[in-house]
């Protein structure tokens, strides 16, 4: 017994030193410690705005399509909780909660005395020290495990450190805020937190309209959510409701009738619960995952950190247009079903506009998620270049652009169009001799005009229009009309390896951006390099908005969990051609459903509509491409490919459905990439009027010679001033985004052969790849 005793009276000795700490001098903001020294007063916890909240994603009408979230939780004021829900939890935890200062000594002396005799453990905690310490645990050290076990530890420093910050709260908190705080921070089981997010879990409701049962069990399960799980430990979950009703009806809070019938109530919890919203875009609808994610990482791009969307509780109004996604979603699925093996069909569509390009819809064949075998993709299809067989003859765009900003041609020309030929880049490249290329077939006219080159797609016609731009001059066009990451990531996709350890940082086609990488390779034209479906949407949306280009904006808007606005930080857009090189640039891209390789396609689909649009197959068709737009300014833009996303790609095969195979030429871009496109605009546009597409400008009618560059692409932009004045040319200057560093020259326009004394604009980096 002297043992017994002796740990009793060092028990009681420390419980008056805690009684000395917390019944002295605290309130005036000083703590006693166990020597009788003073401490310096805790600053308070941080507020309550800063608890890990449900942040929202919404489509442009306003309606939910994803929730992100680290703890699912979501604050709620105290009038939005029942109050059965505030009597439960007083009932059961701290009766004394409205009359105590933060602390309760005597029941913490008796808690210690108890737990250090061996008896039943007791907490002696208050309602605010719970609080304390479930918000140090599940707010301020949520990401700190060694922090959160020294919150747990059962030990009079810990219990100093609690209730002296209690003893603070109390003095600058009123009970009800209190109360709402600890009902907002305590945990539940399966990542719920909070009685909101734990009335929709278990119970299909809200915290407002819980019942006297439904309260009574969750105010409970706070005590030891594992043990009073009421999925996993049913009896022992409704056992501890029961203890709390009676609690409720021991302090007065509901009537001995009111407790017989909740005692008499099933657990009544939802099926499967709790029911949880997945916190991550891979949980969003079918048509909404890509545009989640890509929503996601645009906010990360602008400022918004990983951690503060998933915990921020903001309210994210994106621009996706749910019809038009829905449409979308249902065209590809109807060309490529999502489990499809080793087929991907990607589609998206932006707005065009002089101020700003919303993306309305980003699907796919494939959803978001980590299931292959259920045929979905972890990787944002959509958005990142992951077509890395390249969108085929689509971009002769940029070749045909360059070429008309430099006068090489004009909408009126006439292309030599030989059946095969072998071209040289002007600087020295990694072909011994030349670049040998042919045509498709020998239907071709010789020479060919260029509208009717676009519309027909011959390669030699535009390998040769490329060699005789400029190479320089085509990327940076690409660039400019909208590849911006695109050109920025390496010739597999993905960003240039930069590790000297990594043997492919050796290897050009990996360590260099493809801005970089095919600055002397005249197969860029046939579009034979990685590419994002999204930006080539916006390529199109840039020709149909007068050649202005803007970021595809997917965020209308952003507020907190106050409802206050949040800045995001964005691009703003450039005028990246002439307006009336985008119109000449959009008559020569107005055939290709006329008379062009879609041509068929669209009288299958009964469209008629004017419209610009450039299909793309790759040499052994291992992808397919149509971008298109219609409307004008106020209209559509989009893309839609369709490629081998398996780890063992094959030739695509048309048919229904398309699929890989081994069938001869395999799919074209007309046949296979393009319908998705008229199914998916007949169903948006369906009872508007059509929207011409504007006719050439007459600055652009005819080819215009220009100077030849006098310098190696590459030279600074001191270096090419001076060699451009030295060669008798009057250089200017333009700012251009590009991978290569700031004030690195990338290009010139114009360019071809002219007298001395013509005006020269030299492109130069800006250092920004967009």
């Amino acid at each position: 017994m002297r043992t017994r005793a002796t740990r009793m009276l060092a028990v009681t000795v420390a419980g008056g030193l805690v009684l000395a700490g917390l019944l002295a001098p605290v309130a005036a903001g000083v703590a006693l410690v166990s020597n009788g020294t003073p401490a310096p007063a805790r600053d308070p916890l941080p507020p309550e705005a800063d608890m890990p909240a449900v942040t929202t994603v919404l489509d442009r009408d306003g309606k939910p399509i994803a929730q992100l979230d680290d703890q699912y939780r979501i604050p709620v004021a105290i009038d939005a909780i029942a109050p059965a829900m505030q009597a439960a939890a007083v009932a059961i935890e701290d009766r004394r909660f409205f009359d105590e200062a933060g602390v309760d000594p005597i029941g913490t002396v008796r808690a210690l005395v108890s737990n250090s005799l061996g008896s039943a453990t007791q907490g002696g905690s208050t309602i605010t020290q719970q609080y304390v310490k479930n918000y140090l645990i599940n707010v301020v050290d949520r990401d700190n495990p060694a922090a959160q076990r020294a919150d747990r530890s059962d030990t009079l420093g810990r219990k100093v450190r609690e209730a002296e910050l209690a003893t603070g709260i109390a003095h600058t908190m009123s009970k009800n805020d209190v109360l709402d705080g600890y009902l907002n921070v305590v945990e539940f089981s399966g990542n719920v937190y909070g009685v909101e997010a734990a009335a929709r879990a278990y119970f299909g409701t809200t915290a407002a309209a819980l019942t006297v049962p439904q309260a009574a069990l969750l105010a409970g399960m706070v005590n030891n959510p594992n043990l009073y799980d009421p999925y996993d430990h049913p009896q022992q979950a409704k056992d501890r409701r029961d203890v709390v009703i009676a609690a409720m009806a021991q302090v007065g809070s509901i009537t001995p009738a009111q407790a017989a019938t909740a005692t008499a109530a099933p657990l009544d919890v939802r099926p499967d619960g709790p029911v949880v919203p997945g916190g991550t875009c891979m949980a969003a609808a079918p048509d909404a995952g890509f545009f989640c994610q890509y929503a996601v990482d645009y906010l990360k791009n602008a400022g918004i950190t990983a951690d503060q969307l998933a915990t921020g509780g903001y309210t994210i109004r994106t621009t996706m247009d749910p019809v038009a996604s829905a449409a979308a979603k249902a065209a590809v699925e109807n060309n490529v079903p999502t489990r499809q093996n080793g087929v991907a069909n990607t589609f998206a569509i932006v707005r065009p506009g002089h101020d700003g390009h919303e993306v309305a819809a980003m699907v796919a064949n494939r959803n978001y998620g980590t299931d292959a075998a259920q045929g979905e993709r972890a990787t944002d299809v959509v958005a990142d270049p992951s077509n890395v067989f390249g969108a085929g003859s689509s971009f002769k765009i940029f070749t045909t652009a360059a070429a008309l900003e430099n006068g090489t041609v004009g909408f009126d020309s006439m292309l030599p169009n030989p059946g095969s030929d072998c071209f040289t880049p002007p600087n020295t490249n990694r072909y011994t001799s030349c670049y040998p290329v042919a045509n498709d077939g020998t239907s071709y006219p010789d020479p060919i005009s260029l509208q009717d080159a676009l519309a027909t797609s011959p390669n030699v016609a535009f390998v040769g229009l490329e060699s005789r731009t400029g190479l320089p001059s085509v990327l940076a066009m690409a660039q400019r009309l909208g590849l911006r990451e695109s050109l920025a990531s390496n010739d597999a996709g993905g960003n240039p390896v930069t590790d000297p350890t990594d043997p492919q940082s050796k290897n050009p086609q990996y360590n260099q951006p493809q801005s970089r990488y095919f600055q002397n390779l005249l197969s860029f034209t046939l579009g034979v390099s990685p590419v994002s479906t999204l930006e080539m949407a916006n390529v199109a949306a840039t020709i149909d908005s007068d050649g202005m280009w803007c970021p595809p904006n997917p965020i209308q808007s952003v507020t907190d969990r106050d409802g206050q606005p949040v800045a995001v930080r964005q691009q703003a857009c450039e005028q990246v051609v002439a307006p009336g090189l985008a119109h000449t640039l959009a008559a020569g891209l107005s055939q290709d459903t006329v008379s062009g390789t879609s041509a068929a396609a669209a009288q299958d689909a009964g469209w008629t509509r004017p419209d610009i649009g450039k299909t793309g197959t790759t040499n052994t068709s291992e992808s397919v491409a149509y971008v298109g737009a219609v409307g004008g300014p106020t209209g559509y833009a989009a893309s839609s490919m369709v490629f081998a996303d398996g780890t063992h790609p094959r030739e695509i095969c048309p048919g229904t459905p398309v699929h890989l195979g081994d069938c001869g030429h395999g799919a074209f871009g007309g046949t296979v990439a393009a319908p998705p496109f008229f199914a998916t605009m007949s169903k948006l546009l369906a009872g508007t009027p059509d929207v011409p597409v504007p006719g050439p400008d007459p600055a652009y009618l005819q080819a215009t010679p220009h100077p030849t560059v006098p310098y190696e692409v590459g030279a600074t932009q001191d270096a090419a001033t001076a060699a451009v004045t030295h060669a008798g040319y009057r250089p200017t200057t333009r700012p251009v985004p590009s991978t290569e560093p700031a004030g690195v020259v990338v290009g010139q326009t114009p360019q071809g052969n002219a007298e001395p004394g013509s005006a020269v604009t030299l492109l130069v980096s800006s250092g920004a790849n967009g």
